[in-house]
């Protein structure tokens, strides 16, 4: 299936950018918040280039499979839905513009608020784990090495965007947030027992 294994190839480029897009944002919040008019008119296209960058890149290797087997779309169709079901369950509680951090950088976007209840009392960061998850499945049912390479880009880079994330929540939410993050794991669930 050649052009499952291309869509899987350029899902796996967008979704191992996410983090190089929030790392764009995160150190430097508080001068895109400084900023009147919206950051994301310069955010957004330097994050789609930073897409053609990663496709230029990777594309001799986006035919290299290191297995092909059709039994490898059930577990990934359970981490597709585990995906899913973590977007949803992520947007209950936040508007599209909180997902999309309009309020943690855009001048004059109201006030902020810690939401740690819902998905958030069990995980910090549902929506990275969302990512995880489907960039798992398209690896997953792919078998291709270059999606299981920007995978494990996207872990690195994700873990530094989270640790950074933490960091500037601190700043906005001081103790709150300090007892939130001790309190709730970044992005898998403790288990009960």
């Amino acid at each position: 299936m050649p052009i499952l294994r291309t869509i899987a190839w350029i899902g796996c480029v967008i979704y191992s950018t996410i983090p190089a897009f929030w790392l764009l944002i995160h150190p430097r919040a508080e001068y895109w918040r400084s900023r009147r008019r919206s950051p994301y008119k310069i955010l957004l296209p330097v994050w789609v280039g930073v897409w053609i960058l990663f496709a230029t890149i990777t594309a001799p290797w986006r035919q290299v499979a290191l297995y092909q087997n059709k039994w490898t779309w059930i577990p990934a169709a359970v981490l597709f839905c585990a995906g899913l079901i973590l977007y949803r369950l992520s947007h209950i509680q936040f508007s599209l513009r909180q997902l999309g951090g309009l309020p943690e950088i855009v001048h004059g976007h109201g006030q902020q608020q810690l939401i740690t209840t819902g998905i958030r009392a069990r995980i910090r960061h549902p929506i990275y784990m969302g990512h995880l998850c489907e960039m798992l499945a398209w690896s997953t049912a792919s078998g291709l090495a270059i999606c299981w390479v920007l995978t494990a880009w996207a872990m690195v880079t994700g873990a530094i965007m989270i640790k950074m994330e933490d960091q500037e929540l601190e700043k906005r939410f001081g103790e709150d947030y300090r007892n939130y993050r001790s309190a709730v794991p970044a992005l898998v669930p403790r288990l009960k027992l």
